[in-house]
């Protein structure tokens, strides 16, 4: 290591804060790759007698040097607490898994009884909850009290894995008369969707123990909703459910105020951002009308959520004396409608607790928002079907996977699919319609792509983009439809590869545009996509640097989907 590398190292290390059996080299931006680079760091955790809390975030640790650190470890049997959140900045995904699998192994070597284990905002993806599964089935869990996993990519496959790995914690701790007791669950931005959310909800029913579960921004709709609902009943405890950013619809909404009639603890929801619409709205409304003294916070922000339903609520909190925010923006009120509903909580001597209404999107017709959700209803049961018809066929499992209404029809003749084409798959993408385009499907859309109009080719990438999934078969026909779509639009004379690249950042929301273009509703797929492209030998390596810079700037969108945007920017930099 040079001597300016080691001077720089102590100066980081004055700055670490030693108190109350606490060691924190949180925010120091150490660069640990090898031995000898985590050598200060290793004496002054040998150092430490007493050590229960290590704090190791925003930090950047590789595999040689979480050993080093791991083999001391392994003597700190009085470890407790484990902040080891945003420590892998800069490292390829292959490399933490085995990181966390050192360090998981010295703190069961030590015997340690850890409190708090908290790994967020590291983007280890489903392979990363490999490296620490041995950690959480081990004796070193039995007394874990809080787990915190936000914005780490873990995908169905990682959420099925954690969900196990905490099960047999359960299972191993009761046998020993010290069942798992876990209090605060943080799983927030992880793609979990419906199979993650539901194999998850299966393990929380287990454990009973929950007070805080936050599970923002999963891609979880009514069936996963439903399956924590369920599992939520069977929590007396809870306290917080904050679930921001899913979509429950009217089923969900449902389920969740059937839950919340039997809690008695809560204080906090936030189903802000999840189309509960107005009859979720009205059911909730009367599950806290029932119960639910102990309310603090209600947010009902985004969803869609019509005048009468929205002051059926503000009725509901009448005798709520512990309420400090009422959150109702951004949904269908109207001006006057505003207004009746500050009265009302004026009436109530509550006026105080409603936040702001400034984005209010007015008062809308009731025959069409009817309409409108009649067809999202028919539309969501219709991808249901197609999903678990896929399931059924791909995993051999149909007896078992077939929906109820397929068992209690008298006719088992199975009804066939209808056709797709091309024009069927970009008119209304989904993964399933691209999966049964054929094995062709990628020649298809790359013939009928007119790639002389820049436009047409943004608007089909992000078509295809838009369906893509961590899922072996959707995964591959998205980049091989890419891969035909874009090699064919970037080696023709005629395509100008400065104006695609403008064209996609104004469809991504990245770049304005004279002209007003909707943004595409998620970034998630379109970033994943774009990581795999730009690593194949057609893609132009000059669009890198304005890719970069513009995946780079602040922006919300982005913010919603770290983990991809941060596999881009990865790879982007290694070009």
């Amino acid at each position: 290591m040079a001597s300016e590398d080691i001077t720089k190292l102590a100066e980081s290390l004055a700055k670490t804060k030693v108190g109350g059996g606490q060691l924190s080299f949180k925010g120091q931006s150490l660069k640990l790759n090898t031995a000898e680079d985590a050598e200060e760091v290793i004496k002054q955790i040998e150092e430490f007698d007493g050590l229960e809390a290590l704090r190791l975030e925003g930090n950047t640790v590789g595999v040689e040097a979480a050993k080093v650190i791991a083999k001391v470890l392994e003597k700190k049997s009085e470890l407790k607490r484990c902040h080891w959140s945003d420590m892998f900045t800069g490292r390829l995904r292959s490399e933490i898994p085995p990181a966390l699998i050192s360090l998981g192994d010295a703190l069961i070597t030590a015997g340690a009884q850890l409190v708090e284990l908290d790994l967020s905002d590291n983007a280890f993806g489903p392979d990363g909850v490999r490296g620490f599964e041995a950690l959480l089935k081990s004796p070193t869990c039995y007394t874990l009290q809080e787990l915190k996993l936000n914005n780490c990519g873990m995908g169905i496959g990682g959420g099925k894995i954690l969900a196990a790995a905490l099960k047999e914690c359960h299972r191993k701790s009761s046998a020993q008369g010290k069942p798992l007791a876990l209090k605060i669950f943080v799983a927030g931005r992880n793609r979990l969707e419906n199979d993650g959310a539901t194999a998850l909800a299966e393990a929380f029913g287990i454990i009973g123990t929950l007070e805080e579960v936050h599970m923002p921004q999963n891609g979880i709709n009514h069936p996963g909703i439903t399956a924590l609902a369920q599992a939520f009943a069977i929590n007396p405890l809870l306290k917080v459910i904050n679930l921001n950013d899913n979509t429950f619809t009217e089923k969900g909404a449902l389920a969740m105020a059937e839950t919340l009639k039997a809690l008695r603890q809560v204080e906090v929801i936030n189903f802000g951002d999840c189309l509960v619409r107005s009859k979720g709205a009205v059911a909730i409304a009367d599950a806290v009308k029932e119960g639910l003294h102990k309310l603090k916070e209600l947010n009902l922000s985004f969803c869609e959520i019509k005048r009468d339903a929205a002051l059926t609520v503000a009725e509901a909190i009448e005798d709520k004396t512990e309420l400090e925010k009422l959150d109702l923006n951004g949904n269908s009120l109207g001006e006057e409608g505003c207004e009746q509903l500050q009265e009302i909580l004026e009436g109530f001597n509550m006026a105080a607790v409603l936040g702001s209404l400034s984005d209010d999107e007015g008062e809308e017709e009731d025959e069409e928002e009817e309409e409108e959700e009649d067809e999202d209803e028919e539309e969501e049961e219709e991808e249901e079907e197609q999903q678990q018809q896929l399931k059924e066929r791909g995993q051999g499992e149909q007896e078992s996977l077939t929906p109820k209404k397929i068992i209690d029809s008298q006719d088992s003749t199975p009804v066939p699919s209808p056709p797709v084409d091309v024009a069927t798959f970009l008119a209304f993408p989904s993964p399933e319609k691209l999966l049964r385009l054929g094995p062709k499907c990628s020649v298809l859309i790359a013939q009928q792509t007119d790639t002389s109009d820049v436009e047409k080719v943004v608007t089909t990438l992000l078509r295809i983009s838009s369906v893509f999934k961590d899922e072996a078969p959707v995964k591959t026909a998205v980049h091989e439809t890419t891969d035909a779509l874009m090699r064919k639009a970037f080696t023709s004379p005629t395509f100008n590869s400065d104006e695609f690249i403008t064209s996609l950042l104004i469809h991504m929301g990245l770049l304005k545009s004279e002209e007003k273009v909707k943004a595409v509703p998620s970034l998630y797929g379109i970033l994943m996509t774009l990581n795999y492209m730009v690593q194949q030998d057609y893609f132009p390596k000059s669009l890198a640097p304005v890719l970069s810079a513009f995946v780079t700037k602040p922006n919300r969108a982005l913010d919603s989907c770290s983990f991809a945007r941060h596999m881009l920017l990865q790879t982007l930099h290694q070009l």
